[in-house]
């Protein structure tokens, strides 16, 4: 098989587990199948690289400097137990002395300008990534394996110019990848390249968001037209609920992409929600697994749902963090483009909607928005909407509320799915604050106070026997 592999954060959060997915990446190179790895930063890399980016526009040199010896120090430390060789741990050490050279460059010129843009943000956060896969490519080097070690921009990802959510531009890519990839895998080599970060058309490092490791497999893979993109996680697979919630939760043994998509989306943590965009077109199987328990085959997508499994409900999520905001006006009512009005204000600041429902009558409409962003949010809709004395009258929130999304490709066309949801809920004595269906049918999602959340996911869960599929 031709297979890219990716490695979260977790996979390689010490020297000792960088050496396990070093070990596990050539068994199955010792197998004649043709293997690409893709690797995330070391766990917590990425998050204290935004903080000290952040911080570098307030700060001196000397915590910089403090910064960085600390980030030397995490990275040799892996380098000593994930590599054996000294002359190998020698290499991979000054191209890691090199690199924090380099980083502690960058974030001093942010100190002396005072000012961090999306352009530089991206950079500096580059740098996890551009530290860990050296020391993952110097492991697998020290197993005797032939392997190189590229960063997104040297593989060929290329991308268009908006900084923290690139998108690649796929028929360039694709040929640049096939250029200088394909023909490493044909001689048995083993590529090891950074996730998550790429490059503009003038070669300007630009990142795909946070998770995008997910991203660059599925990129490399449509690429390289592998067998199957596979993403070592820290869960076996994805599951019928958070296990955290329901013990019982079982792993979900096929998906459709539709429906890993839906579930992705609504926070199951085994995959990025962009991901699946590259392998949907050219219908490349995605396989979840675990690091911990390589012998289960885990969760597979693929263009078709498991024909075998014929319950409408396959999986119920919670999502928490979010706010209820609410627009209510008489204004709205028959007036063209009202909405698009309330829509362009939150766009304008950079809000995302996540869900929305509104009634026929027109004159309310309840989103669903991140609750960071709440306040900014409501602020916004008054100044733009509501002094104007126009169509809007009143602008509300309620912050202590949870999105529960039930979800399964046999719900359409299934009759009384929602019926049973809402009986259950109703019979647990939880009233529902808000309720959306697209018309895909795929998946229904609703709103009940954060409290009662927890108790709506066992009582899904139990009513439609996820336990048991």
């Amino acid at each position: 098989m031709k297979l890219v592999m990716k490695f979260g954060g977790t996979s390689v959060g010490t020297g000792e587990n960088i050496r396990y997915v070093a070990d596990l990446v050539t068994k199955y190179a010792k197998k004649e199948n043709r293997v690409a790895v893709v690797v995330s930063a070391l766990a917590g890399v990425t998050n204290n690289l935004i903080e000290v980016a952040c911080q570098a526009k307030k700060s001196d040199e000397k915590r910089i400097q403090t910064f960085t010896a600390e980030l030397l120090k995490k990275h040799t430390e892996a380098i000593s137990t994930a590599i054996t060789s000294k002359q190998i741990q020698k290499e991979v050490t000054q191209i890691i002395e090199k690199t924090i050279a380099e980083l502690e460059k960058v974030l001093t010129g942010i100190c002396y300008v005072g000012e961090l843009t999306p352009k530089s943000k991206d950079y500096v956060v580059s740098f996890g990534e551009r530290l860990s896969a050296p020391i993952v490519w110097g492991a697998i080097k020290d197993l005797k394996f032939e392997t190189q070690c590229f960063t997104g921009k040297e593989a060929g990802i290329v991308t268009d110019s908006n900084f923290g959510e690139a998108d690649p531009l796929m028929n360039f890519t694709t040929h640049l990848i096939r250029e200088r990839l394909s023909p490493l895998l044909e001689k048995g080599v083993i590529p090891v390249v950074t996730g998550f970060i790429a490059a503009n058309q003038d070669g300007i490092v630009t990142t795909v968001g946070r998770g995008g490791s997910d991203y660059t497999a599925t990129i490399l893979g449509v690429a390289l037209e592998v067998d199957e993109v596979w993403i070592w996680t820290d869960v076996d697979g994805i599951m019928t609920t958070d296990p955290k919630i329901v013990p019982s939760a079982r792993m979900l043994p096929q998906l459709s992409y539709q429906e890993a998509a839906e579930m992705a989306i609504f926070g199951a943590k085994a995959m990025h929600p962009r991901a699946l965009g590259p392998v949907i077109k050219e219908n490349i199987p995605v396989r979840i697994r675990s690091i911990f328990h390589p012998e289960n085959p885990g969760t597979l997508i693929t263009k078709k749902a498991n024909a075998k499994v014929t319950e409408a409900v396959k999986a119920v999520a919670m999502i928490k963090d979010v706010a209820m905001l609410n627009v209510n006006g008489a204004g709205m009512v028959g007036a063209p483009g009202s909405y698009a009005k309330v829509f362009d204000v939150l766009g304008k600041n950079n809000i995302n909607v996540m869900m929305i429902s509104t009634a026929a009558s027109e004159a309310n409409i309840s989103m669903i928005i991140k609750r960071g962003l709440l306040g900014r949010a409501i602020s916004n809709l008054e100044i733009a909407l509501l002094e104007r004395g126009g169509i809007v009258s009143e602008v509300s929130a309620e912050d202590d509320v949870a999105v529960i999304a039930v979800m399964g490709a046999n719900m359409k066309g299934t009759l009384g799915v929602a019926s049973r949801i809402f009986s259950t809920v109703a019979k647990n004595g939880i009233n529902i604050r808000m309720i959306a269906q697209g018309s895909s049918e795929l998946n229904i999602s609703f709103v009940v106070k954060e409290k009662d959340g927890i108790a709506v996911v066992r009582a899904i869960h139990e009513e439609f026997n996820l336990d048991k599929i």
